[in-house]
């Protein structure tokens, strides 16, 4: 993917500084430095054992459910999880980490051969990708930054993780490895922009999902699992 050109630059600038009343200032302009920058100082000096506290009792807020395990005891507790929502189907990202995370067995043998289906999304089949979602029981997927004090996951799309896994099936579980976990949207953004400054390809869609699908009315009355996962399960992977 090429990056766009811009159309029209010079004379937007030459209109936007002549109604500031001086000429464009093409270079030397550098950020303000600010005496405060509260946004920095959110969960400042946590740990990552803090961070998860944080994030551990913020689920109870969102509805929710928080599990901890080890990549050694990973699949069992994805297994056991899935099969708490219902069981399958189940579909899942074309994504290496769940070959690193030891989880290659469980869905390509263990499931199928327990008759429940598993689907990975592959770019070549289309919309299929799409109906295997809005017929898939569970959508599971790695978070690839957490936000600890909203209990939020952020997940970048691909052609191999199209963002209906998030959204269409009825239950959704984010595996969450410990690494990832940052304070808050600061952070995420700050990694994001470092991203884009080493040149990397930023996915054209960036998901930003907290807990289960809930909406609140004038009156505050939160309704949870309206328009999407009305059951979400982070599994924070604590050895990663």
């Amino acid at each position: 993917m090429t990056r766009g050109t811009i159309q029209n630059r010079d004379a937007f600038l030459q209109t936007i500084a002549g109604r500031l009343g001086r000429s464009p200032r093409l270079s030397g302009v550098s950020r303000p430095q600010w005496d405060y920058a509260p946004q920095w100082t959110v969960f400042a000096g946590y740990s990552q054992d803090d961070l998860l506290m944080a994030l551990r009792k913020q689920c109870t807020l969102i509805h929710t459910d928080y599990i901890e395990t080890t990549s050694a005891e990973l699949a069992g507790v994805l297994k056991q999880q899935v099969a708490a929502y219902g069981g399958g189907p189940v579909i899942v990202p074309n994504d290496p980490r769940f070959a690193e995370y030891g989880l290659f067995s469980l869905l390509q043998d263990e499931w199928p051969a327990e008759q429940t289906d598993v689907h990975v999304w592959n770019p070549a089949l289309g919309r299929q990708n799409i109906d295997a979602a809005e017929q898939a029981n569970v959508g599971i997927a790695f978070s690839d930054i957490t936000l600890a004090e909203s209990g939020t996951v952020v997940l970048f799309s691909r052609n191999e993780q199209g963002r209906a896994i998030h959204f269409l099936p009825k239950t959704y579980i984010a595996i969450v490895p410990k690494s990832t976990v940052v304070p808050r949207m600061t952070q995420a953004a700050a990694i994001i922009h470092e991203q884009i400054e080493k040149g990397a390809l930023v996915p054209s869609c960036i998901n930003f999902i907290t807990g289960p699908s809930n909406s609140a009315d004038i009156e505050m009355n939160l309704v949870v699992g309206v328009h999407g996962p009305m059951k979400a399960a982070y599994i924070i992977v604590t050895d990663r």
